[in-house]
């Protein structure tokens, strides 16, 4: 489905999604959680008129759809809440289960870490990850050194501190010093939903003395790779999309691609 045949999706009057029409017509199940489709749009009931009441009126439809089995991004049921919001600065809306929130289109927000070290003639290498081969998403691609989603109520350099704990075993002390740098943002759809996100993003100079470890599993192995071989890999389908993104912010950023370069 392309967008011009999504329905809005609108909590007290604001967008926070996009529906697309299989699921819009999934939802037309529930009418004591969702009003039926109105101006192109899908809204809760206005009786759902709080955070908690919205959030859990819907994770119960969500456990209702999940249990019968025929929407293929609830088998991967993370039991991890993501806050929903027209945008970032405004104040949750409800929230929703981590892996159902391609079928609202609701954006949901990142950190990626770049991690990268500066020799003593000034050569830089980047250190990106191979991600497990049993990943629910994207198994055996390469990844930045740390990278993971923001959970609701959770802040974006904890997150961060976080990440690079328990994915690289980066101690804190070092991850502290990460500098935020931008945010990458993209919409892609595929036959489950749509998939808004924005991934706030941070620059780190590892001493170069310092090697990543496989801290929870999520990743397979570490590599320290010269600037000229990170551009090569980024032309071949060896990445996760979205981390090659960022590592591509990465090198205009700092002038490793001109604007002329073919």
């Amino acid at each position: 489905s392309s967008r011009a045949s999504c329905f809005r999706f609108e909590i007290a009057g604001a967008q926070v999604g996009w529906i697309p029409p299989h699921v819009a017509s999934l939802l037309t199940r529930f009418p004591e959680v969702f009003s039926p489709p109105h101006g192109g749009a899908v809204a809760p009931c206005p009786s759902l008129d709080s955070y908690g009441r919205r959030s859990e009126a819907v994770d119960a439809v969500l456990q209702t759809l999940r249990q019968e089995g025929s929407l293929t991004c609830l088998k991967g049921w993370r039991d991890e809440k993501y806050s929903v919001m027209p945008s970032f600065s405004d104040p949750p809306v409800m929230w929703m289960e981590r892996a159902a929130t391609s079928l609202f289109g609701v954006r949901r927000y990142g950190v990626h870490l770049n991690g990268y070290t500066v020799s003593d003639s000034g050569e830089v290498s980047m250190w990106l990850a191979r991600r497990s081969a049993t990943k629910q998403t994207f198994p055996g691609l390469l990844d930045n050194v740390a990278a993971g989603g923001l959970a609701a109520g959770v802040g974006i350099k904890h997150t961060l501190v976080k990440e690079c704990q328990e994915e690289a075993c980066i101690p804190a002390a070092i991850a502290e010093k990460a500098h935020p740098v931008t945010t990458v943002s993209y919409t892609y759809e595929d036959e489950e939903g749509v998939f808004a996100e924005s991934q706030f993003v941070f620059d780190l100079e590892l001493p170069p003395e310092f090697k990543p470890r496989v801290g929870d599993g999520e990743v397979q192995d570490f590599y320290l790779l010269p600037i000229e071989k990170v551009k090569e890999l980024l032309a071949t389908d060896d990445f996760k999309p979205n981390c090659a993104m960022v590592v591509l912010d990465f090198l205009i950023r700092h002038s490793f691609i001109e604007p002329d370069a073919g």
